[in-house]
């Protein structure tokens, strides 16, 4: 395959480490995967970053993840009881699971997962109501919380940050530093951080044979390609060149002007996944000048759409809501008097309203996602227009996200993309929203969403988000820009392949 040719010492390796017994399945290869960015860290708990859960997702699973349309479903849970008006929640353990070094998973490992996880994640508040653990045998896991949460499941399908299991041995380890140990259909082979890393397949995989095939991040998985070799590659033509030479077998994140190339070849597929993203700024509201409302409302104001998307080149589609058309969620007729303002004076009046004296504004992009950057540098030339004084900022992505996560960096803008929030839903936003240390005005909002939790019926559900959503947007801690479309491509010599969200190599085999 692509990745043995020019790599012969590596090759000659790998192939002594995955000699397969003679009872083998004839379906397998070992493919290279362009990725668009680096891996920081593999520790579900911790990571939230898409090119760290392209591979987390193929090492770790979780008692519930998301299935083909994005809905909750069982993982490693055989089933789930629901009790106490939304407080009890009981799951029962497949048989017979087990992690990558032979341990036998028990509901101890669960129990320690979710300490470790209150302890740790980035997303701890999805813990906060917990009342309390039961732990009545070795296959029962019980979840006890304070008060009722009828989208508790829900929330804790979250594919970032995802609640996976891990041996209880790791339950004091500090958060990036846990053991690439799952029970998923893959095993970590090796990992240089900003090079490559290389799964293999986990012979010793029990999917979950309830299921009649693969389903979402679910289903009946089965591990067939012998090894994934992951290579980080930045910048966007070059996953183009590997591809085209035939030493990548897949990549993602194509460049726009390569699509139509890409698509007249017949031995390669380009893949469209929408929708896929949101492409938004986010403003500081902890940091100079965008501590203030009405600066941040002048940034908003300033934003014209269409020059940004067609800056970026890229396959959007104009929406001003946090959710998309056909969520029942989705609050276009809220969320329009906040999109596309494009008005310069009614920036510049925001501005002599705030007593902003020109202090220096900081838009942070980075150069692995070139519609962030190019996002960012329209936004710029549409904020000096306005009368701001603005400085471009370029770091690497994985500094970017840092900073965006934390509300570090000495930043006041940045364009970042957000996926699994618009895609799975209100409750994943509150995951976003909590762990956003820079958000400012949150009056209301703990209000709005415990509402929304504490709900039954989907109308009082359906007020609070439109309550949260109204928030954000009024006070332009999020300025909405379009949603985006994933563009990928594969040799067709590798099957199996079907769009999603994530990129997944179960149930995928070289011809």
């Amino acid at each position: 395959m692509a990745w043995w040719r020019g790599r012969a010492g590596l090759a000659c390796a790998l192939a002594a480490a995955l000699v397969l017994p003679a009872a083998a399945q004839t379906k397998g290869g070992a493919i290279t995967y362009a990725a668009a960015g680096g891996v920081g860290s593999l520790d579900p708990h911790v990571s939230g970053t898409l090119a760290e859960l392209e591979v987390i997702h193929h090492i770790f699973e979780p008692l519930v993840t998301i299935d083909e349309s994005y809905n909750a479903r069982p993982m490693l849970a055989a089933s789930i009881q629901v009790g106490d008006e939304a407080r009890r929640f009981r799951f029962r353990l497949r048989p017979n699971l087990r992690f990558h070094n032979g341990d036998r998973l028990t509901s101890a490992d669960v129990l320690a997962s979710f300490q470790r996880y209150a302890r740790v994640s980035t997303n701890a508040v999805l813990l906060e109501d917990v009342a309390g653990y039961d732990v009545p045998d070795a296959d029962t896991f019980v979840v006890r919380l304070k008060s009722s949460n009828a989208v508790f499941l829900e929330m804790l399908k979250s594919p970032t940050y995802p609640l996976a299991i891990l041996p209880a041995g790791q339950k004091d380890v500090d958060g990036t530093e846990a053991e690439p140990i799952g029970t998923g259909p893959f095993v970590l082979e090796s990992w240089e951080k900003d090079s490559h890393l290389v799964l293999r397949r986990n012979e010793a995989y029990m999917a979950d044979r309830s299921a009649a095939g693969p389903d979402g991040l679910g289903g009946r998985k089965t591990a067939y390609l012998d090894a994934v070799r992951y290579d980080f590659i930045v910048d966007p033509m070059a996953r183009v060149i590997l591809l085209q030479a035939g030493d990548a077998d897949a990549v993602t994140n194509l460049p726009p002007d390569a699509i139509r190339r890409l698509g007249e070849r017949p031995d390669i597929a380009v893949m469209r996944v929408f929708p896929f993203c949101q492409l938004m700024f986010v403003t500081h509201a902890g940091h100079g000048p965008t501590a203030k409302r009405l600066v941040r409302q002048a940034i908003r104001a300033a934003v014209a759409v269409d020059d940004i998307i067609a800056a970026t080149g890229q396959a959007m589609r104009r929406n001003p809501s946090l959710t998309y058309p056909g969520s029942p969620y989705h609050t276009e007729e809220v969320a329009a008097a906040f999109y596309d303002r494009r008005n310069l004076e009614e920036a510049r009046a925001l501005l002599a309203e705030a007593g902003y004296k020109g202090e220096k504004l900081v838009l942070q992009t980075n150069a692995t996602f070139s519609y962030m950057r190019d996002a960012i540098l329209v936004l710029a030339g549409q904020l000096r227009e306005a009368g701001f004084n603005t400085e471009v900022q370029v770091v690497d992505w994985l500094t970017q996200s840092a900073n965006l996560r934390r509300g570090t960096g000495h930043w006041n803008i940045t364009a970042t993309g957000f996926c699994t929030q618009p895609l799975l839903g209100p409750q994943q936003w509150r995951t976003q929203i909590q762990a956003t240390p820079h958000l400012r005005d949150r009056a209301g909002l703990d209000e709005a969403w415990r509402q929304f939790a504490a709900s039954p019926g989907f109308a009082q559900r359906q007020a609070a988000w439109r309550q949260i959503e109204t928030q954000l947007l009024d006070q332009a801690h999020f300025i909405k820009v379009a949603d985006l479309a994933a563009v990928r491509a594969h040799h067709v010599r590798l099957q199996g392949m079907a769009p999603y969200f994530y990129q997944r190599f179960w149930n995928t085999w070289v011809q």
